[in-house]
């Protein structure tokens, strides 16, 4: 197998990034569903990703570096502890092209045992046993793959399912589990490339994106949005309509309630993890008649001269 910093195009200094996008480019280019016409195209595909298996796995990369293991990501042969000067067995054997080193007591010393004994030895270790294990090394993950869901309030609120297209080529239907926010990455199991070799399919990993709404604004559980009352609402009080995710509902203004005061409608913010809801936080904003109202105006005339009274403190002189 090439060397898998070769397969990516990427320097063995390269940072993980840079691994990352190099590999995302090749996969993307390689990948069987959009090369059906070209049957070498899952060949390039499979050495993508199981050269991404190695460098973009931070262990698996140092090791490889450090010569460890090799590009196949199997480890590599480091020779037997004590034994010198003997020739693997014949060509094609599992010991062929090796040197084993034996460096204690001369044969038939206390203890000795003859070069038929570590064959045997060394052949029974990589029997059947050895078979299984590289398949099963062969037999690797799928890659991940990253993905970005835009919901709307009304969809975290109600848990409705959302349609997710991947780069895998797939489009996937994602509840939204109650307690969801913005900047939560959802792990989708099995949604990723697929493996080498008959291995599992790599997970997709959905980031939430929230879709502006310029009538709420998230606060931790809750939510706050501004409602305009009138005048003679702010003063006398009223029974306002309030519009929410769920529905208007009908929300009491207390009798001289300035402008900019909050008031709390339970239960109507977002869904906790639990079951519960957060809470939706009203602001007043008391806003007056459009083009006037002249009997307004001689009512503010004459109750400002008779009592005035102050909202701000004084700003100082000089």
């Amino acid at each position: 197998m090439r060397d898998p910093y070769q397969v990516l195009d990427v320097s063995r200094s390269a940072s993980d990034a840079e691994i990352k996008r190099a590999f995302r480019k090749l996969a993307k280019k390689h990948h069987p569903d959009q090369n059906a016409s070209d049957p070498a195209a899952k060949e390039r595909f499979a050495e993508v990703n199981a050269a991404y298996e190695i460098v973009g796995d931070k262990t698996k990369r140092k090791q490889f570096d450090g010569g460890e293991i090799g590009a196949d990501g199997k480890p590599k042969f480091q020779g037997f502890e004590g034994f010198d000067g003997f020739q693997g067995a014949g060509r094609g054997g599992p010991g062929a092209g090796r040197t084993f080193r034996w460096r204690g007591s001369a044969p038939g010393g206390a203890g000795a045992f003859s070069a038929d004994d570590i064959l045997s030895e060394i052949l029974g270790g990589f029997g059947g046993g050895a078979g299984q294990r590289a398949a099963r090394a062969k037999r690797a993950r799928g890659a991940p793959v990253e993905a970005t869901a835009a919901v709307t309030l009304e969809q975290l609120v109600r848990g409705e399912k959302i349609r997710v297209d991947l780069s895998t080529g797939r489009t996937v239907e994602v509840s939204l589990p109650a307690g969801n926010r913005p900047g939560n990455v959802i792990r989708l199991k099995g949604q990723g490339f697929p493996g080498t070799a008959g291995g599992p399919n790599g997970d997709a990993l959905m980031t939430i994106v929230l879709v502006p709404n310029r009538a709420y604004r998230i606060d931790g559980d809750s939510l706050r949005r501004d409602v305009a009352i009138t005048l003679d609402e702010a003063v006398l009080g009223a029974s306002v309509r309030v519009p929410t995710l769920d529905g208007p509902v009908t929300l009491k203004v207390p009798p001289k309630s300035s402008g900019g005061r909050t008031l709390r409608l339970r239960g109507k913010g977002l869904p906790r993890s639990g079951g519960s809801r957060g809470d939706l936080l009203v602001s007043l904003r008391i806003v007056l008649p459009e083009g006037g109202d002249g009997e307004l105006e001689d009512l503010m005339h004459r109750w400002r001269e008779r009592q005035r009274y102050r909202v701000r403190s004084e700003e100082p002189s000089g």
